[in-house]
């Protein structure tokens, strides 16, 4: 079980960077949306893998139990995420509409140059 939680954590995280090292918006809110399920699982892994255990302590001592804090941080960070993730496709759409094109890229292009330069001479 903790060899397919580490490899669903590996393969998401994966999937993030590769995304966000995209030169276009929307693959890197996608890429930052698989890295926030990423750290989701890995946090919620840290409250012990444990198959039908109870979330507390039972009256009768059983060591057996899942942690119910890393389960009130993943429900939170699930929130938090789908807002910001939400606040981030409408800066990119806003963008988009904008500007006709969702690179990312902060280098001058040829027409933005020639434009600049005629500026200059000007």
């Amino acid at each position: 079980m903790e060899m397919l939680v580490a490899s669903a954590v590996g393969v998401l995280t994966a999937g993030g960077v590769y995304l966000i090292l995209r030169l276009r918006a929307f693959p890197v809110i996608l890429g930052l949306a698989l890295l926030s399920y990423a750290v989701n699982v890995f946090l919620f892994s840290t409250g012990r893998l444990a198959i039908d255990a109870p979330p507390v302590l039972s009256k009768y001592g059983d060591a057996t139990y899942s942690d119910p804090l890393p389960q009130a941080l993943v429900l939170t960070a699930i929130v938090i995420s789908f807002g910001m993730t939400a606040v981030l496709v409408m800066i990119a759409l806003g963008a988009y509409l904008e500007a006709d094109h969702d690179r990312i890229d902060m280098t001058d292009t040829d027409d933005d140059s020639a434009a600049a330069e005629k500026e200059r001479e000007a």
